[in-house]
């Protein structure tokens, strides 16, 4: 194939392709970095506030030790090179916090932590499924009151709207299928928690729905395999534009594929040669130890 196949698919990855087939390029294939964006460091932040917060015994989840965690999420995070590379001023940080603590004070608004019996927590899941390897990271796995599976799914941006809302949850229906092939059960619910709004969309897997989601996924990795034995990503432009961090290699904005291409060739030279073996030094010779010379 003229593009390397990835290696695996994930849910973010199934919706960048769709979302743009040159962007997936780009991002998954070329394996171009993206600087990182204040709303994806806070995300990182908060979730990991709500990790802590249900690692703690279910009567001591109240608001109060939820910001204890956002805190300790915090200090850790000032040394994090994603968070320094933002190069927030101190108005800026101080938003930047009090931004994710209300976050975390709306998660309260949706649920109350002291039910929720999380049985993994940032659980990293991976699969073949249909000769297709689904990976991911569940940020909370669940047994509900009768102990059937939950996956839950936190999200910090704005909930879509209701047109929108069934390839949101899409990511959450390939995490069921893979706790069903891992597991050997699927779960009774799936669901995503909005904390701006704050706002709940859950939905019950079923078997119409699996094999919607195994067709999908199907349907996706064909795809994804003619675009690199064509060579043929292209873009399409949406509103997502605004965000997206390769617009100086995209037709769309007068940028050139081959560009990212040439970069992306480098960039996998340098990892190359950065993970080489250090060549070895020459052993030292004793008197007498013949060296055999190559004219």
């Amino acid at each position: 194939m003229a593009f390397e196949l990835p290696r695996t698919l994930s849910p973010s990855k199934v919706s960048s392709f769709t979302d743009c087939a040159l962007a997936f390029r780009f991002s998954a294939i070329d394996r171009l970095p993206e600087p990182p964006t204040v709303a994806a460091t806070r995300g990182t932040l908060v979730h990991a506030a709500l990790e802590g917060l249900h690692t703690l015994d279910p009567p001591d989840r109240t608001p109060e030790a939820a910001l204890a965690c956002l805190d300790a999420a915090a200090a850790a995070l000032v040394d994090d090179p994603e968070y320094v590379a933002l190069g927030l001023d101190d108005e800026a940080a101080t938003a930047f916090r009090a931004e994710a603590a209300q976050l975390v004070q709306n998660y309260f608004r949706i649920e109350d932590p002291t039910t929720v019996r999380a049985i993994g927590l940032e659980l990293k899941v991976e699969a073949e499924i249909d000769g297709i390897r689904l990976r991911g990271i569940i940020d909370r796995l669940e047994l509900d009151a009768d102990g059937e599976l939950v996956v839950t799914d936190y999200k910090t941006g704005a909930a879509p709207s209701t047109m929108h809302e069934r390839k949101r949850l899409s990511g959450v229906h390939i995490y069921s299928l893979l706790c069903e092939q891992l597991l050997g059960r699927r779960p009774r619910t799936v669901q995503l928690l909005y904390l701006k709004q704050p706002l709940a969309i859950t939905t019950t897997p079923t078997d119409r729905s699996t094999r919607g989601t195994r067709r999908t996924l199907g349907a996706v990795w064909q795809a994804v395999e003619r675009a690199c034995e064509r060579e043929d990503f292209r873009p399409q432009p949406s509103r997502l534009c605004d965000w997206c961090a390769f617009q100086a290699y995209c037709p769309s904005f007068g940028g050139d594929p081959a560009e990212a291409r040439r970069l992306a060739e480098q960039l996998a030279a340098d990892r190359a040669a950065e993970h080489a073996p250090a060549e070895a030094a020459p052993a030292e010779r004793a008197p007498g130890d013949l060296v055999a010379v190559q004219a």
